[in-house]
């Protein structure tokens, strides 16, 4: 039995270990470059590893990358402080050709680990 909402596109969910994160930073200069938007880059280990679950989060949710890079998939901010995924030309073109109308995020971090969850919705017709 199918209990999802009609407007559900698809979930995902990652984690992040802090300690190890750390460890990439630091043992792999060149990745922040690869992962993370210039203007992620200056953030905290721990908002940078949130970031990281957000990314690998979202490509679970819309069913993989399909040409997006993780930069792409940047985190920013709203001015309530609620992050969101910043809309660019290649996302959007990928959404949409998924049928996907929104992305809805939610990050978190405790201890040594980060978490990110992601809602696809479906496009309204």
């Amino acid at each position: 039995m199918d209990t999802a909402p009609a407007n559900l596109a698809g979930i995902g969910v990652d984690t992040v270990e802090l300690s190890r994160f750390a460890a990439v930073l630091d043992g792999t200069p060149r990745f922040l470059e690869r992962v993370f938007a210039p203007g992620e880059r200056g953030l905290s280990c721990r908002s940078l590893a949130a970031r990281l679950a957000a990314r690998e989060a979202a490509i679970k949710a819309i069913g993989g990358l399909d040409g997006l890079t993780l930069l792409d998939l940047e985190v920013v901010r709203e001015p309530s402080g609620a992050p969101r995924f910043a809309r660019g030309e290649r996302l959007d073109a990928v959404l949409a050709s998924r049928g996907i109308g929104a992305l809805h995020l939610s990050l978190s971090h405790d201890g040594n680990q980060a978490i990110a969850f992601v809602v696809a919705e479906w496009a309204k017709s």
